[in-house]
């Protein structure tokens, strides 16, 4: 990861695909545990679940955006 200035330039497709990755994992966990949210209630507080949830939808999330700042160019 260089700098703010890399944001803008094209993404290497390694760093592309672990961002998608990382997003979509995020979506599938965050997703299904928001759908199964009350059976999950019986097996960890409401709390628990909350933070669980959030954690894994801000890493997908914060993964996907950091890994914009990756470029193939060298830094002169």
């Amino acid at each position: 990861m260089k700098s703010l200035k890399h944001y803008y330039k094209p993404t290497p497709v390694k760093w592309r695909k672990l961002g998608d990755a990382l997003l979509a994992c995020a979506a599938l966990v965050g997703g299904g545990a928001l759908i199964e949210y009350d059976k999950l209630k019986e097996l960890y507080s409401p709390e628990q679940l909350k933070v669980a949830i959030g954690v894994t939808l801000v890493v997908g999330i914060l993964g996907k955006f950091l890994t914009n700042f990756f470029s193939d160019e060298k830094a002169k």
